[in-house]
């Protein structure tokens, strides 16, 4: 068959997998399936289980594979589908690709499919010369097999890796540097393993700290004086600010793979235990808060809310803590369950279990801290939660696939206080009201949508003291808007964005320059944006005047590999955004 009849051919074999497809509507240009920004970002957000030793089961009605195939093939799906598709290829936000549903297709089919993609979202790793057509024939008869089941990660196989590299006692009992800690950033530093601590005021980097592998978040202690990270790799990295250099205290790894960790805020509480949450297996773990001893598992197997049935793999995805009172709001992504952990005794752990919606990803705190409002990002909603009575307040239809980051609050001058959240899968920008007391006509419902530059918006932020509303774009196809920012006016939210361009700013000369993540300094008064770029290229951070909208400052230095996720210490203490 010539290329030009695959072509033709290729709408009505993509109707017949359609199965295998990840839904995409940005509400302009969708992207289109060589598309090198979708593709780098399907890639980073594979899976660190890709080296990981597996039960190796071959369905014998599948294509035949050879032992080497097998594992070959296994590698590829974690580095290139899993985190779409799922561990289990159970499906996430990605389609199921179980052998139920694959050996229907059939080997030439998906052969097709996984070669030229799809205009939904599918990566064309054939035509893209991401993979040989050695490597599509592999993948096709690999996905017809039974998927192969990760190894249980329990507290003998996390204590075999736990090390406290400075004990308590041995730690200052003063802090015994000069930097204004609560203006330090955490910058992760995605491909090389590791996290840049940058003082806000003089932008100097002040320490390269050894984490895991794509650190996901940074989270400070209740007392300011702790930085928690974790990578993708599930490794839990413990730094002491007070340290003449700050650095690594003690470390763990929880699991195989994970993305979310958090501190206990409560009065009484402050820095006494620590939470992760895997993506596998499906659990989270309390710690010791300040040696990362392991004290106590829970697996979120279960039964889904909607159709109520067994799900083997429901990742955990954000976590917060509260303020007020000791408990922990654990949301786990497949099953749409949100968990409100009691930790006040975690021998006798209470746990109340809130029905929202399927695929939980993340979200961030109300104004007041009250309320909780997280994405159902598949179910394109946003649930809220009332911390205070322990339920559900509300499930809000917003647009394509949400993705708030923390989200932003602020005062509307018509709808009073808000909360806002971007989308991945559209240009809409939701804004959503959050105050049943004093505008309970416009509580929880989408009071106003904004017009962004268009989908693959990942974060959203302003600060109290800022009159500005900051929008990335960095998985948008068009280079020109991924290597942009949206920036609004909170007192004229009639009037159109504007578009600045950091890329251009940054004078990084070659790569993708995707800009990503804006985060405020502690006074408010700076934005900071990661211009991301690939491993072995120029990357930088562009601080921005959030008065005057007037480039401040570029952060260059060889060892800022792959800047992406920044967080200030006292705005992630405080959750601030």
């Amino acid at each position: 068959m010539t290329e030009t009849r695959q072509h033709a051919a290729l709408g009505a074999i993509a109707l017949a997998v359609s199965a295998l497809c990840v839904p995409w509507s940005t509400g302009q240009a969708q992207p289109k399936p060589d598309d090198p920004v979708q593709q780098q970002y399907q890639q980073a957000d594979s899976s660190p289980l890709a080296g990981e030793a597996m039960h190796h089961n071959i369905n014998p009605k599948a294509p035949p594979m050879t032992a080497a195939e097998f594992e070959r093939g296994r590698q590829m799906y974690f580095e290139r589908c899993a985190g779409c598709h799922g561990v289990l290829r159970k499906g996430a936000t990605g389609k199921p690709l179980t052998p139920d549903i694959t050996l229907e297709r059939g080997t030439e089919i998906l052969k097709t499919f996984i070669h030229y993609g799809s205009p939904a979202g599918m990566p064309n790793w054939g035509t893209s010369g991401d993979m040989t057509a050695a490597e599509v024939d592999l993948m096709a008869r690999y996905i017809q097999q039974e998927p192969p089941t990760p190894p249980e990660f329990g507290l003998a196989e996390m204590k075999a890796t736990w090390k406290v590299i400075v004990p308590p006692e041995k730690r200052p009992t003063k802090k015994l540097n000069d930097w204004d800690i609560d203006n330090i950033f955490s910058v992760t530093l995605r491909d090389s393993g590791e996290v840049a601590l940058v003082d806000g005021a003089s932008k100097q980097i002040i320490n390269i700290v050894k984490t895991g592998y794509a650190v996901h978040i940074s989270r400070t202690s209740a007392s300011g004086r702790y930085l928690l990270v974790i990578g993708r790799d599930a490794r839990v990295n413990l730094i002491d600010l007070w340290m003449e250099k700050p650095d690594n205290v003690a470390e763990i790894r929880v699991g195989l793979e994970a993305r979310s960790i958090e501190t206990s805020k409560a009065p009484g509480y402050a820095d006494k235990y620590a939470i992760a949450g895997n993506y596998w297996p499906p659990q989270y773990v309390i710690m010791n808060g300040d040696t990362l001893e392991p004290l106590k598992i829970q697996a979120t197997r279960g039964m889904t809310v909607d159709t109520q049935e067994y799900h083997p793999e429901p990742r955990v995805a954000a976590i917060v803590a509260n303020h007020s009172k000791p408990e922990f709001i654990v949301n786990v992504k497949e099953t749409g369950k949100i968990l409100l952990v009691d930790y006040t005794d975690i021998r006798n752990l209470r746990t109340t279990e809130i029905e929202a919606a399927r695929f939980l990803h993340d979200g961030g705190w109300d104004s007041t801290g009250r309320y909780f409002l997280v994405a159902a990002n598949e179910s394109n909603k946003i649930a809220v939660v009332d911390s205070k009575e322990g339920k559900l307040q509300s499930l809000i239809d917003v647009g394509r696939i949400p993705h708030p980051g923390r989200g932003a609050n602020f005062v509307h001058p018509e709808f009073g206080p808000v909360w806002a959240t971007g989308h991945l899968g559209d240009n809409s920008i939701a804004l959503i009201g959050t105050d049943p007391e004093g505008h309970p006509q416009h509580a929880w419902k989408v009071v106003q949508t904004l017009e962004g530059q268009g989908g693959g918006n990942l974060f959203i932020k302003t600060h109290p003291k800022s009159r500005n509303l900051w929008v990335d774009t960095p998985l948008n196809p068009d280079p020109k808007i991924a290597q942009s920012i949206a920036v609004f006016d909170l007192d004229n939210l009639d009037k159109p964005h504007e578009v600045l361009p950091i890329g251009e700013w940054a004078g990084v000369s070659e790569g993708a320059k995707r800009i990503t993540q804006p985060e405020y300094n502690k006074a408010g008064d700076e934005v900071w944006f990661s211009v991301w770029s690939a491993k072995d290229q120029e990357s930088a951070i562009v601080v921005v005047d959030d008065r005057t909208r007037k480039l401040k400052a570029v952060i260059k230095d060889k060892r800022l590999i792959t800047p992406t996720g920044k967080f200030n210490v006292y705005n992630t203490q405080r959750d601030v955004y």
